[in-house]
């Protein structure tokens, strides 16, 4: 997520780097310095030098936060279970288009800003690999529901999600943190694809499940 990088079904979570959001205003600044610098000039060239150098920083140092967090689960655990996430789509143009132009522009580009930011694509590539290494695998479930179906009882409902960070059932009054919520859902949707073959689509789940679900 943006707020929280990686949440476990066990409440434990990765605090995201954001890298680049913090250095985006050390980055404005001296865009707009070499804006008026005399184009091609030596002074120029050695600004674009320090742009060049802050950009590798960011990737670099992404990189690095990637191998270290992928590694560290793929150490831990055999078989990850992950959202079925579209970067692509969900980091689209917030502009839109002539004949459609976008809502919320100002928004939407910062949450698209975030989302690549976070690096999502490269982190599933890495763990995926490193958990196939050691001989376990990486299972993408269908996002859809994940933060809107309650793990104790099995409504799902748009008003369960009651903010980015809190999720209060308004069946049976089940409260947690929103991204654990989702963290169990996609556990269980991954069992069940594991086990079946299927989709992995969220269902209610039998009291012996729910207790074994919260306990891992």
């Amino acid at each position: 997520g943006v707020k929280r990088f990686v949440t476990m079904s066990n409440g434990d979570f990765v605090e995201p780097l954001n890298l680049f959001k913090q250095e985006l205003e050390k980055l404005a600044k001296l865009q707009r310095k070499l804006a008026r610098q005399k184009k091609g000039s030596r002074n120029s060239r050695k600004t674009k030098r320090k742009i060049a150098r802050l950009h590798r920083y960011i990737v670099d140092s992404r990189r690095d936060f990637l191998h270290k967090t992928s590694t560290k689960i793929a150490k831990n655990h055999s078989i990850v279970y992950v959202e079925d996430l579209k970067v692509s789509n969900m980091s689209a143009s917030a502009g839109g288009t002539k004949e459609s132009p976008g809502k919320n522009v100002r928004q939407k580009s910062g949450l698209n800003r975030s989302i690549l930011d976070q690096g999502w694509y490269s982190f599933f590539q890495m763990l995926s690999y490193k958990l196939e290494r050691g001989g376990g695998k990486l299972i993408k479930v269908d996002p859809r529901n994940t933060s809107r179906t309650c793990p104790r009882c099995g409504f799902v409902s748009a008003e369960n999600r009651k903010s980015q960070a809190t999720f209060a059932c308004i069946g049976c009054g089940y409260r947690s943190n929103a991204d654990e919520v989702g963290a169990i859902n996609i556990l269980r949707a991954g069992r069940v694809r594991l086990a079946c073959g299927t989709s992995g689509a969220v269902r209610p789940l039998s009291a012996g499940t729910q207790r074994d679900l919260l306990q891992h």
